[in-house]
């Protein structure tokens, strides 16, 4: 018997107590402080309880149940929704200061008719016996001009002709000029960013040629919420930005949306992808990112009301009881997510959509696939890095994104490493012991 190399054992923060997590096993405990010292010092008095709860466990025992539960993972991930992304245009109206696309090639063209017929050929004949839905990205893809909404109509009256549900990624200045288009359409989500309430966004986000963005995509998100179109509000977060959050979690809960049924949240770390980033000092690191949030929840408990954080697991915990199943792969690309775009390219994700280089085929003009390139990425996942395949939050991690460990390393079978401990002990603080809810 020994301690299993699964558990995830750390620190509460803010707090003399401990937790243990084992997702194998799927058991969670928090342990006061002298249970969490017999755990430091290998003496254990609660043996039988830890050996129930697979905590202590025998090793083959242990590499039995592992195996089963990564089959149990790839069966449920092959039977999995895909997302298919298609990118009509890499044209944007916005000159925002951290866009990773800033040195794609972006042509002012549009696709054809017959390009966007043969995507969707593509997607019925290749994802036939899969369940799916397509996501417009971008560049911009609800850019005004009629030759844009043209286009744009001509793509969903595609896809509601073969049934498919559409979620759309737009800067939102737009919106409202489509929203006639978009709530007659099978529109799963409409997902639109703002970086802060009025001057802070505007600095960040503003059109080409500078003028401001802010009120406009309010505008919209209202217009869509009273069309029943659900808005999935993203911020994106840096060192710029992350103090405005409390004043525009007041003005979300001021204007209604946090209490609409078409209306939910996500933040985004600005993170180190392709060429804008490198080296640049308005970046958090996670940790910095997760500590700062955790802060200012405490001090400002209505920011929950807008957005609550994940901190990993520890959410998930506390709304559900229970934890969520082992992730032995955090990067969906080739697997249960694709990307395309007007050029006829076949992509791994939207990290790599548009990078030159990164193409594993094309669907128009004619129909090819470098077998070799997407085999390495269906393959990736934690037992094929060799860095997972020891650490004891490769369950919680997954591996991480697949795409930022490549330009990091050069290898796509690499980690991208999250700060698992530190974020769980964060969430079960703020979730647990300080009860915000």
């Amino acid at each position: 018997m020994y301690f299993s190399k699964h558990n995830i054992f750390s620190k509460i923060k803010d707090s003399d107590s401990y937790y243990i997590v084992n997702l194998l096993t799927g058991n969670a405990d928090i342990l006061d402080k002298g249970k969490a010292d017999e755990i430091i010092s290998g003496k254990f008095t609660e043996t039988e309880e830890y050996e129930a709860k697979g905590y202590i466990t025998d090793e083959a025992a242990e590499k039995r149940l592992y195996t089963e539960k990564y089959l149990d993972f790839t069966d449920e991930r092959d039977n999995d929704e895909v997302q298919i992304f298609f990118v009509p245009w890499y044209s944007c109206n916005f000159d925002c200061s951290y866009c990773y696309q800033a040195e794609y090639d972006n042509k002012f063209s549009i696709p054809t008719k017959e390009t966007i017929d043969s995507f969707f050929k593509y997607v019925k004949d290749e994802f036939r016996d899969r369940k799916k839905y397509i996501t417009l990205f971008g560049g911009e893809p609800l850019l005004p001009g009629n030759k844009y909404k043209e286009m744009i109509t001509y793509f969903l009256d595609k896809a509601d002709s073969l049934g498919l549900d559409i979620a759309v990624v737009t800067n939102g200045y737009a919106l409202a000029e489509y929203i006639d288009i978009l709530k007659t359409r099978r529109i799963r989500e409409i997902q639109v960013t703002l970086d802060g309430a009025g001057e802070i966004h505007n600095q960040r986000r503003p059109l080409r040629g500078g003028d401001p963005t802010f009120y406009k995509i309010v505008e919209g998100i209202d217009l869509a919420i009273a069309n029943k179109l659900t808005i999935n509000l993203r911020v994106v977060i840096d060192r710029e930005n992350i103090y405005g959050l409390v004043e525009l979690s007041r003005f979300a809960i001021d204007k209604g949306w946090t209490k609409s049924d078409y209306f939910k949240t996500q933040l985004g770390r600005n993170y180190e992808l392709h060429y804008c980033q490198s080296g640049n000092s308005k970046l958090l690191s996670r940790i910095e990112f997760y500590e700062t949030i955790y802060k200012l929840i405490i001090q400002y408990p209505e920011i929950a009301e807008f957005h609550k954080p994940a901190f990993s697991i520890s959410k998930f915990l506390f709304e559900n009881g229970e934890l969520p199943s082992p992730l032995f792969d955090a990067c969906p690309g080739t697997k249960t997510e694709w990307a395309f775009d007007y050029t006829g390219k076949i992509y791994s994700c939207t990290a790599t959509v548009g990078k030159p280089g990164s193409s594993l085929g094309t669907y128009y003009p004619e129909v090819s696939l470098e077998r070799e390139k997407v085999n390495d990425w269906e393959e990736r996942d934690v037992t094929t890095i060799s860095e997972c395949r020891t650490c004891e939050l490769q369950l919680a991690c997954g591996g991480g994104c697949a795409a930022v460990a490549f330009n990091k390393t050069g290898r796509l079978h690499s980690p991208d490493c999250r700060p698992i401990k530190e974020s769980i002990g964060l969430g079960i603080s703020l979730y647990f012991n300080k009860e915000i809810a």
